[in-house]
Order: C-alpha cells, then sequence, then structure tokens
C-alpha cells in the first residue's frame, strides 16, 4: 500500500501530532507498506530523507501565518506524491496541508487524522471555514481521536456517520513502572529534591508538553502556594515559558516550580518514574487528547486532568486512575493533588489502574489494527 502523510512538522520537530505521525509511519513502513511524510521545513530549503525506512519530504518554508507555515512547494509536492498513492492520511489541524490535499490531492482515498479543532485562532478559522466544509465533506474517513470529541466538536458532530474514533496510543515498553529505570529515575528524584526545604516530605508533581495557553499551568502554579510541600516539575518549552515563570515568581512559588526545559527522549521514562503525581490542567478544547497522560498512566502515577469536554477526562477516568477538576480553578486542583498527596495507597491503586487501562486501550499495536482496517474499509468502497 502507498501511503502519504500530511501535516506541517515532523521529528526532529517535537510535538503530539509529530510524535503520532512519527510512530504510525514506521509502523507502516516496518509492515511493508510505501510510506511517505510530507510537511514543511523550519528553512527555506527543500529536504528529503529517509528515516527508518520512511521516506520524509520537507518542502521549504517562506512564513507563518496564525502558527500555519506556509509553503510555496507543498502544493506540487503533494500533488505528485499523491498521483497513484492508495490513500492520502491529512492530520488535521493544518488549513494549508488540508486544502492542498482537497485542490491538488491525487490519492484513491482521503483520511483525516482530527486531532483538534481550531480554537484560538479565530479570524483565520472565520475565512477557511468555508474550504473546511469541503474538505470535511469530501473526505472519505474521518478518525477523531476520541467518540466524545467528536460529538462534542461543531464540526465533526455534523459527520459523525464517517468519524470511526481511533485513539492515540504509548510504547508501553518504553514508557513501564518505577522499576524498570529505578537508577535513572531515583537519581532525578534526587536532583529535584534538593531544591525543596532539606528533610522536608516533598511530593512531586510533574507536567510534560509544548508549553502553549491551553496547558493551564499558570492555574498549577496558582495552587502551588497552597501546596507547601509539593515542587512542580514542568518539562517542555514553547512560548509561555517566560510568563509563567514571572507569575511563580509574583507568587513567590518560583523555588518549587522547576521549569527543566525539553528532557530527551532518553530520560523522559525515568522523570515520570521519579514523580509522584502527573498533572494536566488545560483550560480549553485545544487539549485535545493529552498523550502525556497516557505515558504517565503507563508509568504507573495517577493522573489529575481537568474536564474540558475532550478526552482528557475520558483517558483519566475519575476516581479510577485519577481525579478530574473543573478547569480555571486553582482550589479545585489544590483539592484533588492534596487527596492523592496524603494517600499513598491511592495513589498506588490508581496507578496500576492507570497502567491496566493503556494496555487494555493505548497499545501502538492496537492503533495501527485500527487504521489498517480504516484503509482497508474505504479502498473497498
Amino acid at each position: 500500500m502507498r501511503i502519504v502523510h500530511i501535516y506541517k512538522d515532523y521529528y526532529p520537530v517535537l510535538g503530539g501530532i509529530e510524535n503520532h505521525i512519527k510512530q504510525v509511519a514506521e509502523s507502516q513502513a516496518a509492515e511493508g507498506h510505501q510510506v511517505t511524510v510530507l510537511v514543511t521545513s523550519t528553512t527555506r530549503k527543500t529536504e528529503s530523507a529517509t528515516l527508518n525506512g520512511v521516506r520524509v519530504i520537507k518542502t521549504g518554508r517562506q512564513f507563518n501565518i496564525q502558527s500555519a507555515p506556509l509553503s510555496a512547494g507543498l502544493p506540487a509536492a503533494l500533488r505528485r506524491e499523491t498521483s497513484g498513492a492508495d490513500i492520502a492520511h491529512v492530520h488535521a489541524p493544518y488549513p494549508p496541508g488540508e486544502a492542498a490535499n482537497l485542490w491538488f490531492g491525487r490519492a484513491r482515498k482521503t483520511v483525516i487524522t482530527w486531532h483538534s479543532d481550531i480554537v484560538r485562532q479565530k479570524t483565520l478559522l472565520r475565512y477557511y471555514a468555508p474550504t473546511l466544509r469541503r474538505v470535511l465533506r469530501k473526505a472519505d474517513r474521518i478518525l477523531p481521536t476520541s467518540e466524545i470529541y467528536a460529538k462534542s466538536s461543531p464540526w465533526l458532530s455534523l459527520h459523525l456517520d464517517k468519524c470511526t474514533a481511533v485513539p492515540l496510543c504509548v510504547d508501553t515498553k518504553r514508557f513501564q513502572p518505577a522499576v524498570i529505570l529505578e537508577s535513572r529515575a531515583a537519581t532525578i528524584r534526587g536532583r529535584i529534591l534538593a531544591t525543596g526545604t532539606p528533610g522536608a516530605a516533598t511530593t512531586i508533581l510533574l507536567t510534560v508538553g509544548r508549553l502553549r495557553y491551553y496547558k493551564g499551568i499558570d492555574d498549577l502554579i496558582r495552587a502551588m502556594p497552597l501546596l507547601p510541600d509539593t515542587i512542580s516539575v514542568i518539562a517542555g518549552t514553547g512560548p509561555m515559558v517566560v510568563p509563567w515563570k514571572t507569575l511563580a515568581k509574583e507568587l513567590g512559588v518560583v523555588d518549587r516550580v522547576l521549569f527543566v526545559g525539553d528532557v530527551t527522549d532518553a530520560d523522559l521514562p525515568a522523570f515520570y518514574q521519579a514523580a509522584d503525581i502527573y498533572v494536566l490542567p488545560a483550560n480549553v478544547r485545544a487539549e485535545a487528547f493529552g498523550v502525556a497522560i497516557l505515558e504517565a498512566m503507563a508509568c504507573s502515577l495517577p493522573v489529575v486532568c481537568t474536564d474540558v469536554g475532550t478526552a482528557t477526562s475520558w483517558i483519566n477516568q475519575n476516581e479510577t486512575t485519577g481525579l478530574v477538576v473543573p478547569p480555571h480553578d486553582p482550589f479545585a486542583l489544590t483539592n484533588a493533588i492534596r487527596k492523592l498527596q496524603t494517600a499513598p495507597f491511592l495513589r498506588r491503586t490508581m496507578g496500576m489502574a492507570g497502567r491496566q487501562r493503556v494496555m487494555d486501550e493505548f497499545t501502538i499495536d492496537k492503533m495501527i489494527r485500527r487504521i489498517d482496517a480504516v484503509y482497508q474499509q474505504v479502498l473497498a468502497t
């Protein structure tokens, strides 16, 4: 089968969608499919390479419009690469890629993985909406990452007849409970605790991801003055680093809110294993899924997250794998963290339940099988 994945970025650019495409493309290539990933370059130069069996084409980028990179070479490259292809697999939201496939795509069938609605870029959406409606009408199948998101999306709820939920996944061999990387996790935990009050019993909170507005880290920072015996580790970089560091300083918790930057792939599992509770205080629907929640659950961490009407509060089952609280509510966040902080047995029980939920529903093999089944169905019609 010839498959072309279409998005804006790919490895080594870090992000949930980028990581997902890499997982899918490499798994498909390993099964013998001819797989191409078509994205934009971070420079004006067009580049092509084969990485782990996947042909990666990055067309030169000219400029960005509201975080959407534009490449003059993308339409021609898309037309060329999809000519004779079985599946054009578009990853949304990326309006230039979606529109280019609508107008220039030549694959037999088009499948769209719908990672998120366009939430913040309302001006862009106003002008793009007519094209987006055509994109959805013309798609052969749409893959939301959860049924709850499809039903609550003003865009997908109009096309539920062609939606098949395919949840994202996690590498359960890489992300495992603490005994697997015990020495490295112990070293990281020791370094984190060294920043706290000597001799104090300290709980380590962890948040991992691109630091964008919708992660809601400001609500976690506002909770920290009420959680004096905790250290919050924020792993990742992004546009909100400076404002959130400033907020931590203003609230007098800068010594207990540690911004550690991007964590290497090798160290990331150990960071989860070094923590006590995973926290994702997202505040809007732009946090559509939350792959980091799966990574934390795979490592048997209990999770505290918010209910923003997306998959976050479906993945993390309230009172089973963790706790779910309203968004924009530092006090509710505080109470949930305190509940887990003071109940080690509850943390362990929820952590084990989280690991089991991941093994049952969110493995790479299950995700690839679900995607392949969709391909086979659309090609048969």
